[in-house]
This record gives structure tokens, sequence and C-alpha cells, in this order.
């Protein structure tokens, strides 16, 4: 198991802030882009 400070990491399109690798994504990190459901909802909105 890796510390969490080993683990790449990015910066959210939306709100600016860093987040890092999760489980979840392993399959798709190359193209995850927010940190959050709630930053990728808010970028729809804005759009619109």
């Amino acid at each position: 198991m890796k510390a969490k400070r080993d683990l790449p990491s990015k910066i959210c399109a939306h709100c600016g802030r860093p987040f890092t690798w999760r489980k979840k994504w392993r399959r798709d990190w190359e193209v995850v882009r927010y940190c959050s459901e709630r930053c990728r909802n808010e970028t729809r909105r804005a759009r619109n």
C-alpha cells in the first residue's frame, strides 16, 4: 500500500484545488478532470 503523499495528483479544472488519485478512478485516471461531482456539475451550469 502506498502512502497518500506518494499517490499521483492533479489540479481540478473548476476550483483549482489539488486532488489525489482514488481507487475508483484507477481505470480512467487519465480523463479525470474534476475533484468532485459538484465541480463537474458547476462547470456544466456555467456553460449554459
